[in-house]
């Protein structure tokens, strides 16, 4: 089991978890495959997350399933934007930590994935 963590990125936590939990419980092959043509930012980072915790495993993607894809809330950076009649609105930019863990399939996962 090999872990990946990808901390501070410019991307909202609700727009990220809704890739993750496409991705959770797959193949990390068919994973990596499906994110490249989600057009979505947060498929494009998630990919390269799940591909680097594959290669500090020294595993190959056909091999390992994608054990858990977690993102939590980072910091939000506060920004304010000028308004009319001397006001200001704020601007919330939030960030995301996002967590990857994959895990070596077993034959038993493999045939019942088979199966349905």
């Amino acid at each position: 089991m090999s872990k990946a963590l990808l901390r501070y990125i410019r991307l909202s936590p609700t727009k990220a978890r809704l890739v993750a939990r496409e991705v959770q419980g797959m193949n990390a092959e068919l994973a990596l495959a499906s994110l490249e043509f989600t057009p979505n930012k947060a498929a494009k980072v998630i990919s390269k997350v799940i591909a680097s915790a594959v290669a500090n495993g020294g595993y190959e993607p056909q091999s390992v399933i994608v054990k858990s894809c977690r993102v939590d809330a980072g910091p939000v950076l506060r920004r304010f934007m000028p308004r009319a009649r001397g006001r200001a609105t704020p601007i919330r930019k939030p960030t995301s930590h996002i967590f990857v863990e994959v895990a070596m399939a077993s034959s038993q996962q493999k045939t019942k994935k088979e199966g349905k």
